[in-house]
């Protein structure tokens, strides 16, 4: 199997892309997750297609429903093109999980026992990238953004299957999630919950905590559960939603009382 240890050739094709540049809106969309794209260098990763398709290379309908959001709200979307497996942007490099040698019940022959040099390479080729275009777009707004991150998770986990519909995440800055999860019920009989199915302490608050913390901006990380925007026409219902959501929220996010989990 081929691993590059000094380049990794994305074939001209960046790492992380800036969709609707030219947006107004004051929240900025952050996909870490959109793609299951794997260098042809690295051989697949030593993975079966099915593999390359399913939840453990890319989170299935985040991109679409992001695209979407951003659509309806005429808002910036930073969007990674690189399968998580290759490299997760939303872990940092000393992560285990930043390249995995295991994911969920599949073993990535790819990414076991990857040297520094290895290492490294997919941190410039993939991370770096990402970080920095991120970073520069945060920099470079008009406003202080919203940042607001867009993720799916499989219905059924390790063989148990997972009780919430949408997962609405934040670290220690809760402003924006209080603010949506008193208000979920208004907009989706979806089982909406706090820091479920992951929080903090399972490290997907990477993003939040690198670019929205240290800047004292408004954040949350949504996760939706990817056979709710398996189709077209489910991934333009829940963005729809999300971005509504997520409108009255921002119109409202002081003195909120605490919601934890919503029907």
């Amino acid at each position: 199997m081929g691993r590059l240890t000094e380049k990794i050739d994305l074939n001209g094709t960046p790492a992380a892309v800036l969709h609707n540049a030219t947006g107004k809106a004051p929240v900025l969309l952050v996909c870490e997750h959109a793609a299951n794209r794997i260098p042809a260098a690295l051989d697949n990763l030593g993975l079966d297609e099915a593999t390359r398709l399913s939840h453990v290379a890319w989170d299935p309908g985040a991109l679409a429903v992001a695209q979407e959001i951003s659509r309806i709200l005429d808002a910036r979307l930073v969007a990674s093109t690189v399968s998580r497996l290759v490299y997760d942007c939303n872990r940092p490099p000393e992560a285990p999980g930043a390249m995995p040698e295991r994911s969920e019940v599949f073993d990535i022959p790819g990414n076991r026992n990857l040297g520094g040099a290895e290492k490294s390479a997919r941190v410039a080729a993939v991370y770096t990238p990402f970080r920095t275009l991120l970073a520069d777009t945060v920099a470079s707004s008009s406003t202080p953004p919203v940042l607001v991150t867009i993720h799916s998770f499989t219905p059924v986990y390790m063989g148990k299957p997972r009780d919430v519909d949408i997962g609405i995440l934040h670290d220690s800055d809760t402003r924006l999630a209080d603010a949506m999860l008193a208000i979920a019920p208004q907009h989706t009989n979806l089982k909406t919950c706090r820091n479920d199915p992951y929080g903090p302490d399972d490290g997907v608050t990477h993003t939040l905590k690198l670019h929205a913390l240290p800047n004292g901006l408004m954040n949350v990380m949504i996760e939706v559960r990817n056979d709710l925007i398996a189709t077209t026409d489910q991934q333009q219902a829940v963005a729809k939603m999300l971005a509504e959501l997520i409108t009255d929220a921002l119109a409202q996010t002081s003195d909120k009382p605490e919601a934890k989990c919503r029907a």
